[in-house]
């Protein structure tokens, strides 16, 4: 939910920065960059300082609170003795991995595809509206979405259900992109875009339990890096894809209409995912079920 949560803050104050903040005779999109990279900066210098790779080596944890954890992470491994430890290299060339990483990338070339783009089509409504007013006009996509995406996590978790959990919510996000691009009426547009959004969003949190179904703790950690990796390539395509589209005489319409079709694709591959193959074809063992999905 930090990821939504980041664009109903980001969103108002990047656009104000953009006109409101002009200093040294800079433009404002360039304060913008230097004001909003300055605490990234920051963070990753606080990150290489204090942030640890384990609990043992965490020196703001208190001996009772090192323990403790330490634990608790022993007892969690003991509660899923059905689930085993491959090696790094065999998850990278798991087949199933690299399925779920190909399900991220279309799903990323949607996501991304419409948050990048979405101040354009604000922007499409009147003439007259400012840099600000987008700003605001687009945090209400993102807060129904992240209402939503809280919402749907809790369903999963409550049926201990992840497949259509992450399903679902696909097609709903490529129906609402279809009916976006058919939209006139701008009421009716930041209604389909808010839908979609909340339906891209509230896949994340159960596809992200995916692979802990089949794969010990660790192993799922480097399965998540890689299928992060790879998806996030798709960051790079649906935003791409668009402006292509309306340089060669599209519209943001026809962009909308290839990323709804790229969602119906995804939905499909997630749809067909048997987890009870991904087992016995990468582990070789049947998986307790992961209690909760984020």
């Amino acid at each position: 939910a930090a990821i939504p949560v980041s664009y109903i803050i980001g969103a108002p104050l990047s656009t104000w920065i953009m006109d409101n903040v002009h200093w040294l005779q800079w433009s404002g999109w360039r304060w913008m960059l230097v004001l909003e990279g300055a605490p990234a900066l920051l963070g990753a210098v606080m990150c290489f300082l204090y942030l640890a790779d384990r609990p043992k080596d965490a020196k703001w944890l208190k001996p009772d609170e090192r323990d403790w954890l330490l634990a608790e992470l022993e007892e969690d491994k003991k509660a899923r003795p059905s689930v085993k430890h491959i090696g790094t290299f065999k998850v990278l060339a798991s087949p199933k991995v690299l399925y779920l990483s190909f399900i991220y990338f279309v799903y990323q070339c949607g996501s991304l595809g419409v948050g990048y783009w979405m101040p354009q089509i604000i922007k499409a409504f009147s003439t007259k509206i400012s840099h600000t007013e987008i700003g605001l006009i687009a945090t209400i996509p993102y807060i129904f979405a992240t209402a939503v995406m809280v919402l749907w996590s809790r369903s999963s978790d409550r049926r201990s259900e992840r497949r259509l959990h992450s399903a679902i919510p696909l097609a709903v996000a490529a129906a609402a992109l279809f009916g976006a691009s058919m939209a006139t009426n701008p009421y009716v547009s930041i209604s389909m875009i808010s839908l979609s959004l909340a339906g891209l969003y509230a896949f994340k949190s159960p596809f992200w339990a995916l692979p802990t179904l089949f794969l010990s703790r660790s192993s799922a950690a480097v399965s998540i890096a890689v299928i992060n990796s790879i998806g996030n390539l798709g960051g790079f395509v649906g935003p791409f894809a668009i402006g292509y589209i309306k340089e060669q005489g599209g519209s943001s319409t026809t962009g909308l209409l290839f990323l709804s079709g790229l969602l119906v694709v995804s939905f499909f591959m997630t749809n067909f995912i048997r987890i009870k193959e991904h087992i016995s074809e990468v582990s070789g063992v049947e998986a307790v079920p992961s209690n909760k999905s984020a």
